[in-house]
């Protein structure tokens, strides 16, 4: 594969784009936002020069990182001769079904259209084309540039060319590839978002606050990052969208979302890209906010 092309410039997009282009691979990252794809060249700059401070990475192969790193809001040009368009949009299921009905029309005839979505059926995404056998999912974890892990995900009509191909190519980029089928919330969020709002529950509940669940699952279980302050960094909304999809798809009430996620979401408190969520990032740092605000009587 020689042309790549990733759409939408966001926080998944832009480290997408970084990583294919630190492994020598031309990468046009698409968005309808021309500031969105500023912002993403300042950002992949940024976390080069994090990899430059700790010798990771030289000089030179910043700027041949950065040199193979096309930007534009034009998709319908862009992804014309693209091998692979991976496409890295918001969390939202309409939006992606016309993202691959477009991609199906624009793309040439053996390119392989990849989904990063983290819960969202690739059978379904796949079943909007005429091309079904080359729709795939790579699900890169965040953040990108650090995360070893990407799940491989075959929808009902991958072909095992496809996914033999994906799986190689993520081994180029330095990853580890693993293949999993297409049920909701594929293995990492079926995991992860229970356990996310198992501890929403817990502190909606008043059992213990923010910092007491978080730090039970750091120093109990040697998790990097509690709960709470992972949910933070993934987005609140990211989370309530993936664990609608897995109640949805399983029609299991284990898996409702708590109702304090519910609220706080409507009301804006979205995580660290919004300035409060389960802490506060409103003056630089993370600050604890009191359990009482999360008890079930004042949800």
């Amino acid at each position: 594969m020689k042309e790549i092309c990733i759409i939408g410039a966001g926080t998944m997009g832009n480290g997408i784009a970084h990583v294919f282009a630190q492994n020598g691979y031309s990468s046009t990252l698409i968005d309808i936002r021309a500031d969105a794809l500023e912002k993403a060249l300042a950002t992949i700059e940024k976390n080069l020069n994090r990899q430059l401070k700790k010798e990771l990475i030289t000089e030179q192969e910043k700027a041949g990182t950065l040199a193979r790193i096309h930007t534009t809001t034009d998709m319908e040009e862009a992804v014309r001769n693209a091998d692979l368009v991976i496409e890295a949009a918001s969390e939202n299921i309409s939006l992606k079904l016309d993202i691959f009905k477009k991609l199906d029309q624009l793309c040439k005839d053996t390119a392989i259209l990849a989904s990063n979505t983290s819960s969202i059926s690739i059978t379904r995404i796949a079943a909007a084309t005429q091309r079904p056998e080359q729709v795939i999912g790579m699900h890169f974890m965040n953040p990108v540039p650090v995360m070893k892990l990407v799940e491989i995900i075959r929808g009902y009509s991958t072909s095992e060319k496809v996914s033999s191909e994906i799986m190689e190519l993520s081994r180029k980029l330095g990853k580890v590839p693993v293949a999993v089928n297409d049920y909701p919330g594929f293995v990492a969020n079926r995991i992860l978002m229970p356990m996310i709002n198992e501890a929403i529950f817990t502190l909606f509940e008043g059992v213990a606050g923010v910092s007491e669940i978080d730090t039970v699952m750091k120093l109990g279980m040697a998790h990097p990052m509690g709960p709470l302050q992972l949910a933070d960094f993934i987005g609140l909304d990211v989370c309530l969208s993936i664990l609608k999809v897995l109640h949805e798809g399983f029609g299991d009430p284990k898996y409702r979302p708590c109702p304090l996620l519910v609220n706080m979401v409507e009301a804006g408190h979205l995580g660290r890209k919004s300035g409060r969520g389960f802490y506060d990032y409103r003056h630089g740092g993370k600050e604890w906010i009191p359990a009482e605000r999360f008890a079930h009587s004042n949800a």
